[in-house]
């Protein structure tokens, strides 16, 4: 089980991150979920702090202890960003990758 974890680990976690934002957004905002969904995928460019490490990809790596915009400061900013209406979806969409990214930093601790 623990093997076909870790093989299935990296496709599983970038599917998430594109179920998740859209079932969220099916949820929260049914008349507009389309946009919604896009809003917070838009939320995936936080990802480009990727290019900011010394191996653009490691599977091993934990994004929320080795990037810029995944680590506890940023997060405090994304969870201020759901006060004001206008930002409240794009915040969701942030808070939505860093959990995401917070269960694959779980389960490679599990592996």
């Amino acid at each position: 089980m623990i093997e076909w974890l870790l093989l299935a680990r990296p496709g599983l976690h970038l599917l998430l991150h594109v179920m998740v934002p859209g079932i969220f957004a099916r949820l929260c905002w049914p008349e507009r979920w389309k946009m919604a969904w896009l809003v917070m995928m838009a939320g995936m460019l936080i990802d480009l702090d990727h290019l900011l490490a010394d191996t653009l990809y490691d599977p091993l790596r934990c994004s929320l202890t080795a990037h810029p915009l995944h680590g506890p400061i940023p997060a405090l900013v994304y969870l201020l960003l759901l006060w004001p209406r206008k930002t409240r979806v794009l915040a969701c969409g942030l808070l939505i990758h860093l959990a995401l990214d917070g269960s694959d930093c779980l389960m490679m601790l599990a592996a």
